[in-house]
């Protein structure tokens, strides 16, 4: 885990100031001022996501890629330079790697079906890691049940990290693809994925990596990381719902099939035959979600104005800080305490349900997540029906992490 420095963060980071970016923090929740700590579900937008919603709405609503007239080049413009500002945002080396979907789950989905129907056959394999969300598993069973491939797991440990030494046994000839999530949103462990997707390439084996946890919190560069998919969330990063981005390493994603037919994605189209179009459009069938497509571009913009290297700092500080207030309560158990971790807190209290926590403290105004988190091969490893997930992004501060502990020991005084 990185160190804070605390003397820096102070200089170059104001989450004060940051927080006025986001208008929603600014209400009360039962009478309360809200806390918000579910931010691992879905992030809080700042107004300049939301304004560029309505501007679009109001000024230049069109479909894309297919009028002459003003309204639709305006936003065929906006719509093509988010995946412009996506490129330059993960490092992709070219513009046409980029494909937009419905999220990170449609992503993978995209992968499935479109890449692993082509190149895994019956008796191959495919890797993924025991703290997977369930749709970086889900996709994978579906495929190996049709193809009767076979699914392979590195198994973790009780801090909540991938046992490498394990890891690089399950690779043979029959190993198709290695699917893999950069960060755990149960446990917050971050996996060193530079190092297994340097290794899978070893045994010349594609690597997939779910980011959906790691891009609101650290910078990737897809050519650093050699990825061959990278796939990940706009409304986890603080931008809107319903859309995603797929990265995929150009010579793959010049040879997988459609994943879907309809308009767009066609170049000509005869009862014989259908010739589809190029990349990127080859993989966006039918009008794609325009307005929140260029509000990502507009999030892209605001998270640029950011300094990411204090942005980590401070919310590695945070999670200290927060993390070691948990500690101090008896009967809690944090569940997941890798050396490397994001700003996710995942906790059980002793003789108390999750879901009586997460209730009890809704009525203090604080938000948390609690049940399986669509992690449940999580919770049987750490032997627990469900956790309670406190999750924090820049925005929240020391106090709101103090806020949440008085709470919780209001819920061990209403159970004692």
């Amino acid at each position: 885990m990185i160190e804070a420095q605390t003397h820096t963060t102070e200089l170059t980071f104001d989450v004060e100031k940051t927080r006025k970016d986001f208008p929603i923090l600014n209400q009360q929740v039962r009478g309360k001022p809200l806390v918000y700590l579910d931010n691992a579900a879905t992030s809080q937008k700042p107004q300049v996501v939301i304004d560029s919603l309505v501007r679009y709405y109001t000024e230049f609503n069109s479909n894309v890629h297919r009028g002459v007239h003003l309204l639709s080049e305006q936003a065929t413009e906006a719509y093509e330079n988010s995946r412009l500002k996506t490129q330059r945002f993960i490092n992709a080396k070219r513009s046409e790697e980029i494909i937009f979907t419905r999220g990170t789950t449609d992503g993978i989905n995209l992968i499935a079906q479109s890449f692993g129907r082509a190149n895994v056959h019956e008796g191959d394999e495919i890797i993924i890691s025991g703290m997977e969300h369930h749709s970086n598993i889900v996709p994978w069973q579906m495929l190996c049940a049709e193809k009767k491939a076979t699914l392979r797991v590195i198994p973790i440990d009780d801090k909540g990290e991938i046992i490498l030494d394990d890891f690089e046994k399950l690779f043979n000839n029959k190993t198709r693809l290695l699917a893999l999530t950069h960060v755990s949103n149960a446990l917050g462990t971050i996996n060193p994925i530079k190092q297994v997707i340097e290794t899978a390439h070893k045994y010349n084996v594609p690597v997939s990596i779910d980011g959906a946890q790691a891009v609101p919190h650290l910078r990737v560069d897809v050519q650093e990381l050699d990825c061959d998919f990278y796939v990940f969330s706009s409304h986890k990063m603080f931008g809107p719902t319903g859309i995603g981005i797929l990265y995929g390493k150009k010579s793959l994603l010049e040879v997988m099939p459609p994943y879907q037919g309809g308009g767009d994605m066609i170049k000509s189209v005869t009862f014989e035959k259908t010739i589809y179009n190029e990349l990127p459009y080859k993989f966006e069938a039918g009008t794609p979600n325009i307005a929140d497509t260029v509000a990502f571009g507009a999030t892209i913009d605001y998270l640029n104005t950011l300094d990411y290297e204090a942005i980590h700092n401070y919310e590695q500080e945070l999670l200290e800080y927060a993390t070691g207030r948990l500690s101090t309560i008896d009967g809690l158990t944090i569940i997941g305490t890798a050396r490397e971790k994001t700003g996710v807190i995942s906790f059980t209290l002793d003789g108390i349900h999750p879901h009586d926590i997460g209730t009890i403290l809704d009525t203090e105004g604080i938000a948390i997540r609690t049940g399986h988190h669509c992690a449940q091969p999580v919770m049987q490893r750490f032997n627990v029906p469900a956790t309670a997930r406190a999750s924090f992004a820049f925005y929240n501060t020391k106090d709101e992490a103090d806020v949440l502990v008085n709470a919780i020991n209001k819920v061990k005084e209403m159970f004692s």
